[in-house]
Order: C-alpha cells, then sequence, then structure tokens
C-alpha cells in the first residue's frame, strides 16, 4: 500500500530514528520501523487485518481512521484514502503515535 505521512516528526523519527516531539523508549522506535515496513508491503487492507499481533483496529467514532499496536502501551494511528469500492486498497496517512487508552 501506499504510504504517506502527515505527521513531520514522525517522517524524522522513521528517517533518522529519534525525532524530539516523540521522545520514545528505543523498542517503541524499532517497532515504529517495523510497523511501517509492514504497512509499504501490504498488497491491500487483509495483509494488516490477518496478522494478529498487529492489533489493527478502526478507531471508534471514524469512517477511515485505524490504528496498530506499537507495544502494549503505544499505538501508531492512520487514515486510508480508499481506492476502490470494496475499500480494500488505497493510501496509507500516518498521523501519530498515541499512548493506548491515555495510559
Amino acid at each position: 500500500m501506499q504510504v504517506e505521512f502527515k505527521n513531520r516528526h514522525l517522517v524524522h523519527l522513521y528517517q533518522k530514528g529519534k525525532a524530539r516531539k516523540y521522545p520514545l523508549p528505543t523498542g517503541v522506535i524499532k517497532k515504529f520501523s517495523m510497523r511501517m515496513q509492514q504497512i509499504e508491503a501490504a498488497v491491500n487492507i487483509y495483509d494488516l487485518w490477518k496478522t494478529s499481533s498487529l492489533n489493527f483496529e478502526r478507531l471508534q467514532g471514524f469512517e477511515n481512521r485505524f490504528s496498530l499496536r506499537l507495544d502494549n502501551k503505544y499505538r501508531l494511528e492512520m487514515e486510508i484514502e480508499w481506492e476502490d469500492e470494496e475499500r480494500t486498497r488505497g493510501t496509507v496517512y500516518i498521523l501519530k503515535i498515541s499512548k493506548h487508552y491515555g495510559d
């Protein structure tokens, strides 16, 4: 799937491995890079849904926003602009890394 960033700090984190806005543990940064590779390698949305360890889920209150697990505490939030009527392929816009359930 095609990936674009809507957050310049996450671009820096992905390219450099660190960003002032996101002072995250090393393990979370590694997981972020790994998740980005998985999203880029995905042919369609089912490649993400079928991997249970990603805990890929739709965010409540949003039609096109989803999250992936980075670890027990952090999630990667994204928005998908669908390219087909079946809603299986599209452009993934990376929004932010958030703490899960406000932990």
